[in-house]
């Protein structure tokens, strides 16, 4: 641990001017002005990969954005450990609300960097490149076979991926004893964890149409069926005053949580009240007999994402709109079907829709949730970095995030998959002033470092 506190010592600046490069590429998934964004950014790390850690690295063109494929030699006897990651970020907007004037421009502030994609994801991976380099100048060579494949559609549902899996051949070039995957948090400053819990994901947009043009309420109102009426209603609907979810059999498949389960959750030094004053709210959620971290990690829920109807411009319009969308999701846990969801929620919603509307329900995302085994050889051995570099024990959390692709990894590749995270609760994903600690870069990089020499100890049976 010694030389690689010094390697990273003695090499800060470079490793955050590497950080800092891939900070700059606007690579936004979600909006088709960056396309070129993406393709650069996939350059960008096939050429890092391929001159920097000396891996053979390409660029797998897909239907959508590149896939980045990286390999380094086979060693005999020992396992291959392949690191997942997206290079795609979220949109930036409202830039208004950002720090800096470019919110792809890394800003340093209080120890801590401001910039779209500064943890998710990033930061993370870029800790990964920095501790392979830090291991290959300490030892010149990998004690086990290092894969990678990086994506550029986490960020809207992984469909090239998804699909690249389907194949045998794409199955066996990605074949690997275990999945190393930074997409994560830490149970908080220098508390470091183990995810082995995902949430799955469910996305809709839901369209309600009513008159074949916006019409005077004046004239009309009172006589028409309003559609944002009708979608606000219909929405409402979904769940109750406290989070529960009314679609029919939505909670079939749903299993309670064990004891050693409500013990773990307990243990993660988690305070409500600072949690409420840092989102702005003064009270919290949700179905009463879980606790906050229960809910956000290991059952259900729904969120509206968007809503759309009628006059947004300034001053006042008095009509009532032809038409109304709404965009939402459900977060889903191991052992929920989406496809009996999809099918769930379709019928609800068909048998609520008022008189005189249409309906059109289009499914733009979908993926289950994962729990993996904690006594695996993998999760042993990073179980044991984490505590030399932090000197204490990880947490072992349910996360109620989504990876979408990561469970379809799992199951695919027949891999051990370890979570192994280090942004913050407060870190801002997926929000303006996205950023990551330092201290969390730092740390990340001295754990990859350690991670393939534990790694490499394991032999394969």
């Amino acid at each position: 641990m010694e030389k690689i506190l010094n390697y990273i010592a003695e090499n800060k600046e470079k490793f955050l001017d590497q950080w800092f490069e891939a900070l700059r590429i606007p690579s936004v998934s979600a909006q088709k002005e960056h396309k070129a964004d993406m393709q650069k950014m996939a350059d960008w790390l096939v050429a890092f990969l391929r001159d920097k850690l000396g891996m053979t690295a390409k660029s797998i063109q897909t239907n959508g954005n590149p896939l980045v494929y990286a390999e380094s030699a086979k060693i005999p006897n020992a396992p291959t450990v392949m690191i997942y990651g997206h290079y795609d970020v979220q949109p930036a907007e409202p830039f208004s609300e950002w720090f800096s004037k470019n919110p792809f421009e890394p800003l340093i502030r209080d120890d801590k960097v401001y910039c779209r994609g500064a943890n998710d994801d990033k930061g993370q991976w870029s800790a990964h490149l920095c501790g392979l380099q830090t291991y290959l100048a300490l030892h010149g060579s990998f004690p086990i076979q290092i894969k990678f494949i990086l994506e550029g559609e986490e960020e809207v549902g992984s469909d090239s991926l998804s699909e690249f899996l389907n194949y045998e051949e794409n199955r066996k070039l990605l074949a690997c004893d275990a999945l190393v995957v930074s997409d994560t948090s830490a149970a908080g400053p220098r508390i470091p964890a183990i995810t082995y819990g995902l949430r799955g994901v469910m996305g809709f947009e839901l369209k309600l149409t009513g008159p074949n043009r916006d019409l005077h309420s004046g004239i009309y109102g009172g006589s028409v069926y309003n559609p944002a009426i009708a979608l606000s209603k219909m929405i409402g609907s979904i769940i109750d005053e406290n989070g529960k979810i009314q679609i029919p059999h939505f909670y079939d498949d749903v299993e309670e949580l064990s004891d050693l389960e409500r013990e773990a959750f307990a243990r993660n030094p988690f305070d409500p009240d600072d949690n409420k004053s840092q989102i702005g709210i003064d009270a919290e959620f949700g179905e009463p007999e879980y606790t906050t971290l229960e809910r956000r990690g290991a059952r259900p829920a729904f969120d509206v994402n968007g809503l759309t109807s009628g006059y947004q411009g300034e001053g006042g319009k008095t009509i009532i709109p032809s038409w109304a969308s709404a965009k939402f999701t459900f977060r889903t846990v191991p052992n929920q079907d989406p496809e009996k969801i999809r099918a769930n929620v379709q019928s609800y919603l068909e048998s609520i829709l008022p008189p005189g509307i249409k309906m059109s329900l289009t499914y733009s995302q979908g993926s289950g949730g994962m729990v993996a085994p904690l006594d695996g050889k993998f999760i042993v051995a990073a179980s044991d970095v984490l505590e030399r570099v932090f000197g204490r024990k990880p947490l072992f959390v349910r996360d109620g995030g989504s990876i979408p692709i990561v469970a379809k990894l799992r199951k695919e590749l027949d891999a051990e998959t370890v979570l192994v995270g280090f942004g913050l609760d407060d870190d801002g994903i997926h929000s303006p002033n996205e950023k990551f600690n330092l201290e969390s870069f730092f740390d990340a990089i001295q754990t990859s470092a350690a991670l393939w020499e534990e790694f490499g100890k394991i032999r394969l049976d």
